[in-house]
């Protein structure tokens, strides 16, 4: 009977990490739930339409900056000027859905969208580099930095190819969502297949300044990994 108690308190115990993970997908004060929030972004990006996808991609976006802030405790300041960003951006979001011309309008919206991306990644930075254990929520907050940054660049380059003189890719045309997003992860992860390669600036300084922040960003989550196993070692 003894032993069969310690089996299933082992088993309990065993199971408490994946029902965390579980928990975190629907919770709204989890990055998991941030982390599927991106995902959904990156589904309706290279799944529909480009006039279509900006104001749904919009409105999935300050969702997921909402939520960023809430999650990472941001600070009060931060959190109103963000709600007055949220309001106008949700407006104009709004506005496009009745307006479907190409260029300016369109490349204005993925500017505002790149700009949304640009907050959460530094509100989820500083609740890491503040944050001491690496715990699941540790991980799950660093795998969406990580992922808002690609969705940032890819934005950008969306919005550099829309309000440009030049195509973005050169022969290859501006480019569509799809593969911006592709090119975008290409180049952090610093793969660098050469399919897709800018053809002026301000692309080619982006794609620079991309390659430079995803190692980075990885040098900085490994360092904070192992200073974290270096304090357990020593308690």
């Amino acid at each position: 009977m003894h032993d069969s108690t310690d089996d299933v308190s082992v088993a309990v115990a065993a199971a408490r990490p994946w029902r965390r993970l579980a928990r975190s997908f629907v919770s709204a004060d989890s990055y998991g739930l941030v982390l599927l929030l991106v995902m959904v972004t990156y589904v309706i990006s290279v799944s529909i339409d480009e006039k279509v996808a900006g104001p749904a991609v919009l409105f999935v976006q300050l969702v997921t900056l909402w939520l960023t802030l809430r999650t990472s405790h941001a600070r009060p300041a931060t959190r109103l000027v963000a709600d007055i960003g949220l309001c106008l951006a949700a407006v104009a979001a709004a506005l496009s859905i009745f307006i479907h011309e190409p260029g300016a309008e369109l490349g204005g919206l993925f500017a505002l969208c790149c700009l949304l991306y640009l907050v959460a990644p530094f509100s989820i930075l500083r609740y890491l580099i503040l944050r001491r254990d690496i715990d699941i929520e540790t991980l799950l907050g660093a795998i969406a930095a990580y992922l808002l940054i690609g969705m940032f660049f890819a934005f950008a380059y969306q919005a550099a190819g829309q309000l440009g003189s030049v195509p973005f890719f050169g022969a290859d045309g501006h480019g569509t969502l799809s593969q911006d997003l592709f090119f975008s992860f290409v180049t952090m992860t610093t793969v660098g297949y050469g399919n897709l390669v800018p053809a002026a600036n301000p692309g080619q300084t982006l794609a620079v300044l991309e390659a430079l922040i995803g190692q980075l960003f990885l040098v900085v989550a490994v360092g904070k990994i192992i200073a974290s196993i270096q304090r357990r070692g020593g308690g």
